[in-house]
């Protein structure tokens, strides 16, 4: 039986955080160690300029990004650990398959929907500052996935239904042009956390509350000093289930150290004793993977490499499968 294969994209937007850590990269390393899978991991440095045009900062993303996966101790030997935009089958499938994409479907897209929705309620043009990079980041999605015939595609629930546009997609072209592409499916893990920032909301990028994944210590300790708590004294009881720092806690933590908190917050557990605790058993456990960390970003030229080796890997499926795709649509040499 051959094996599934996996798929997963990071978008190099912005530094990697705890939420990333814990929602993504940490379950992603942990699946790539399983034989019964093919993973295939990528920077999606081509989605990025769909909504940053910093390029300083893309770059320094695609660093920090890349060094933090190698240095939390991906195995490269096992998964395909690629640029996207070294890989130039990708954007020339894109077309092919923009070329089979309803706009219909396009129309219906989340994020197209949101950006016109909130320029609607601003009193602009529907689509007023709407990039056609934002119109086809699904068909961009699309080729990612149908380009390695992933047959998992790990995603956040608000993802789903880019993997249901890239199965549409692979339909038609298959039905116009033979079996070619697997139909992949979206794996949604509710057990994986979601984790709040610093004010309470999800930890993200767009709300500016996130804690940096390796920030020296004395700044990850005054980072989680910042979450938000309430006005509870010390031995007041509070609620765990409400608490930010509970629920980070808990994303870190084992069953016993969670049921061992989970008690001290009935007895009153201090905030700031709490957050002490918090910052000890992060810096526990990331205190090493830092290290690594910032000895790669010193040598960037020894990322490039295990890049260009990831490269190099993803092609041998990339072009031959390309290769067929042009032939099956018209584009072969004459004779």
């Amino acid at each position: 039986m051959s094996k599934q294969r996996v798929l997963t994209g990071i978008t190099t937007t912005g530094t990697p955080h705890l939420g990333n850590y814990v929602g993504a990269i940490r379950p992603a390393i942990a699946a790539s160690e399983d034989p019964a899978f093919e993973s295939f991991y990528f920077l999606a440095d081509y989605h990025a300029l769909i909504k940053c045009h910093d390029a300083e900062r893309v770059e320094q993303s695609r660093r920090e990004i890349a060094a933090t996966w190698l240095a939390l101790g991906l195995n490269t030997e096992k998964a395909v650990f690629y640029r996207q935009s070294d890989v130039p089958e990708i954007p020339e499938l894109c077309w092919f398959l923009t070329c089979m994409a309803a706009k219909g479907l396009m129309n219906r897209a989340h994020a197209y929907k949101a950006a016109v929705a909130a320029n609607e309620e601003a009193g602009e043009d529907p689509d007023y500052g709407i990039t056609m990079g934002l119109y086809n980041y699904p068909v961009l999605m699309a080729a990612d996935i149908l380009m390695f015939n992933a047959n998992k595609v790990p995603v956040g629930r608000d993802q789903i239904q880019h993997i249901e546009m890239a199965r549409d997609i692979a339909a038609r072209f298959n039905h116009h042009y033979g079996d070619h592409f697997v139909l992949p499916e979206a794996v949604v893990d509710d057990k994986v956390a979601t984790l709040n920032g610093l004010d309470g909301r999800k930890m993200s990028k767009s709300y500016n509350n996130t804690i940096p994944l390796f920030l020296p210590e004395k700044k990850l300790k005054k980072h989680i000093n910042k979450i938000k708590t309430n006005l509870l004294e010390p031995g007041e009881a509070k609620d765990p289930d409400t608490s930010t720092v509970f629920q980070i806690w808990e994303a870190f933590a084992s069953d016993e150290q969670v049921s061992e908190m989970r008690q001290k917050f009935a007895d009153g557990i201090a905030w700031g004793e709490a957050k002490r605790e918090l910052f000890e058993l992060i810096n526990g456990q990331i205190g090493e993977s830092r290290e690594k960390y910032f000895e790669l970003m010193e040598r960037p030229a020894d990322i490039e490499e295990i890049l260009q080796a990831g490269a190099v890997k993803a092609r041998e499926h990339s072009a031959p499968l390309l290769e067929k795709v042009r032939r099956a649509v018209g584009l072969k040499p004459m004779s």
